[in-house]
This record gives C-alpha cells, structure tokens and sequence, in this order.
C-alpha cells in the first residue's frame, strides 16, 4: 500500500509507540455516524441529456468499476464541485 507523507508519519509513530489509539466515546460515535449520514445523504435528483456514445461509455466505465452508472456521474460530479478534477481550457 502506498502512504502519503503525513500517513507514513502516523505510522512511523505509532509502530515506534510514541502515540497510542484510544476508544472513542459514544457520543463520538454518534458524531461520526450522523456526518456519515448526511454525507451520503442524496435529497436532489436531476435529469440530463447524454449523447449516445457518452451514455454507453459511462455505462461501461462503471461496469467495469462494479459500480452503478449513476452513482459514476454523481461522483465525478462531486470531485469537480470538490475541485479534484479540473477542466482543461483553451
């Protein structure tokens, strides 16, 4: 597995026992599983035109990734508001 720089140095220190993992509390829990759940919370829905050959790539791509095309296109509609992917102009 392949680590980031600041995960190397988490592991670094937790394998040389200079940070310990606590249990989080309940109300930490709580927390967690509520942010979780709006996170993935989808309340909108839309409607979009594709050209054929756009539908049917997205279709395959998301095939190919085991997951549903719809779920494909809210995702990279995600990481583009998210600013993970960029458009290139010009």
């Amino acid at each position: 597995m392949k680590y980031d720089d600041e995960e190397k140095f988490i592991l670094d220190e937790l394998q040389n026992d200079n940070i310990t993992l606590s249990s989080p509390t309940k109300e930490e829990i709580e927390s967690i599983k509520t942010a979780a759940d709006n996170t993935f919370k989808k309340d909108k829905r839309i409607t979009i035109r594709l050209y054929d050959h756009d539908y049917v790539g997205i279709q395959k791509k998301a095939m190919e990734m085991g997951i549903p095309y719809q779920t494909l296109i809210s995702g990279l509609i995600h990481r583009y508001i998210e600013g993970e992917v960029k458009i290139k102009t010009g």
